[in-house]
């Protein structure tokens, strides 16, 4: 299946979902907002903008059927139940997000929204035959800030494998500059004032399966050869 950049991760007719035929195609956009046909409607997961196994033999498909199917599903299924009839049933994603943060009696919702939101930016994250160059502009983008490429990818390997128990590790533009942050459970930057240019899941359900504990070794294969730079580049230019 061909990589789509498209944050939206929206599912064309026909498309294929991670979840079997008998899934809708009438879906959660996880960066996009909801998608619904008529009241009677369910959101449903929208995929990866690739197979199951496209990752492998870095990240395999059972560990994407996990993840995916387990998971992420799961944050997606219990953030539509406490938005039910709510105020927050019918904003964009991101805005549910922003509107939870920091209220304590919106705890479980703003976890469910903002690893939602997370999970769906990983995934467009990482692409089949990653790695390798950035696009020009990003590229002199991260020599003006890091220096190098080589000194960026230690920086966000560091920052992965430095976080204490789950969380995400993230490239993010602040102003004119990159910065590299790494956010705890389901924190992110979407309410630090930062723009998102991509992530690594650091949550043990990412890699377990395939890696165990060795998150370094995860960590390390998924900057090398499966980061998404075009997809960053994308969102540092937007």
């Amino acid at each position: 299946m061909a990589t789509n950049n498209d944050p939206s991760l929206l599912v064309q007719p026909g498309r294929r979902s991670f979840l079997g035929a008998g899934a809708s195609l009438l879906l959660v956009s996880a960066l996009g907002g909801w998608s619904r046909s008529g009241s009677a409607a369910t959101p449903s997961l929208a995929p990866p903008p690739y197979g199951e196994s496209a990752l492998d033999p870095v990240i395999s498909a059972r560990t994407i059927g996990f993840h995916y199917g387990k998971h992420h599903k799961g944050y997606v299924d219990n953030l539509n139940k406490l938005i039910a009839n709510t105020e927050f049933a019918d904003l964009p994603l991101d805005k549910i997000v922003a509107a939870t943060a920091g209220k304590a009696d919106k705890v479980a919702i703003f976890n469910n929204a903002a690893q939602t939101w997370n999970h769906s930016f990983y995934w467009n994250s990482l692409r089949p035959d990653g790695g390798g160059a950035p696009p020009a502009a990003l590229k002199q983008a991260i020599e003006a800030s890091f220096g190098s490429l080589d000194a960026l990818k230690k920086e966000l390997a560091t920052a992965a494998m430095t976080q204490f128990g789950s969380g995400w590790a993230w490239l993010v533009g602040e102003g004119g500059t990159l910065k590299v942050v790494k956010t705890a459970n389901a924190d992110t930057p979407l309410t630090q004032g930062l723009k998102p240019l991509l992530t690594i899941d650091v949550w043990e359900h990412a890699y377990y399966l395939d890696y165990q504990n060795r998150r370094a070794d995860y960590v390390n294969a998924v900057i090398d050869k499966l980061l998404n730079w075009g997809f960053a580049a994308d969102n540092l230019a937007r």
